[in-house]
């Protein structure tokens, strides 16, 4: 029980077939009580429901810093100190370079680099209160390859500023006893790309990589169980990869 009464926050983990919900299965598996946030109000409560009694689902756009502001303050109350947050809420568009309109850059943007800047700005005051605690955010492959299998030219520069994020906070948060790391998964299969990963198009995919397989929410889960515990208590400003080999450098 490497998270025993700890209290953890995900965001984007209402999803069934996601990475966040994986994530906070994991945690929840290691004792932490957990804070599942998402837009859809149905779905946070039964993504809650699923993990099982001391858990909690809030509705909130973590687009709007005004929201994350109020949705901390009311996981504060409800289940104490926060202790981690996992910050996986984001959208993902493949639209072409010449093709992505203005409105579309803005989306990416404000829900993939804005909502992560606004729930950690929620979080950071009560961990500096607290003594310390740890934040994973979520890079991508592709802000490391200047493109993915799905993602875009925006999305790509999206992720690479969450990965820059967690860099810059890592350095200024760690006297404050606040570790901030990033993953970077490869190709995950979730339901975020339903419909666009066909059976034929992922053999096709799994002959790339190394392992010789897509990754599963698991493998992602896992390594952010270990970032947020106590087995990586010396690690911060890390971007790790999580992707069978695909990106090796």
């Amino acid at each position: 029980m490497l998270l025993k009464d700890r209290v953890a926050i995900v965001t984007g983990a209402a999803s069934p077939r996601g990475i966040g919900l994986a994530t906070a299965r994991a945690l929840a598996a290691q004792g932490a009580r957990i804070a599942i946030l998402d837009l859809n109000e149905e779905a946070v409560q039964r993504a809650a429901g699923e993990l099982g009694k001391g858990h909690r689902g809030y509705r909130c756009d973590v687009s709007s810093h005004e929201q994350c502001r109020k949705v901390v303050a009311a996981i504060q109350s409800d289940l104490g100190p926060v202790d981690s947050l996992l910050a996986f809420a984001g959208i993902s568009r493949s639209t072409r370079f010449l093709e992505v309109t203005p409105e579309e850059y803005e989306a990416v943007m404000q829900a993939n680099l804005r909502g992560t800047m606004n729930i950690c700005q929620a979080v950071v005051p009560g961990m500096i209160e607290k003594g310390g605690g740890s934040i994973v955010c979520v890079g991508s492959i592709a802000a490391q390859r200047g493109g993915g299998v799905f993602g875009g030219t925006h999305y790509s520069a999206s992720k690479g500023g969450v990965q820059s994020l967690a860099k810059a906070m890592a350095r200024e948060l760690a006297p404050r006893n606040i570790r901030v790391n990033a993953v970077a998964p490869g190709l995950i299969e979730t339901d975020i790309f339903e419909g666009k990963l066909t059976e034929t198009r992922k053999a096709e995919i799994a002959a790339t990589i190394p392992m010789g397989r897509v990754g599963q929410p698991r493998d992602v889960a896992d390594v952010c169980v270990f970032l947020v515990s106590d087995w990586a208590s010396y690690v911060t400003g890390v971007v790790l990869d999580i992707n069978g080999g695909l990106h090796i450098h």
